[in-house]
């Protein structure tokens, strides 16, 4: 397994955004054809198990980006703490 886990680490340090781009929109793509295929019953409860997830690892995504996004790589703490008005 860590064999993989290496290889797709170097996969990612070769890649531009366009490359990671295509890959999620891949990804989305058959997450779409999955959801497609759920019987109407269960189609609630995908849907909310699939916004837990959405949320829960787009919060830590956001909060590594953000302080790059800002253009200067600070603590995430201090994003929290910071007297700055938006």
């Amino acid at each position: 397994m860590r064999e993989y886990l290496d290889a797709v680490n170097r996969y990612i340090k070769d890649s531009t955004w366009q490359d990671l781009l295509a890959v999620k929109v891949c990804l989305c793509a058959i997450g779409v054809l999955i959801g497609l295929m759920m019987p109407f019953r269960k189609k609630w409860i995908m849907a909310w198990i699939a916004s837990l997830v959405f949320v829960g690892s787009y919060i830590p995504v956001m909060g590594k980006f953000l302080p790059h996004l800002l253009g200067e790589k600070i603590a995430i703490e201090d994003i929290y703490k910071s007297d700055k008005k938006w």
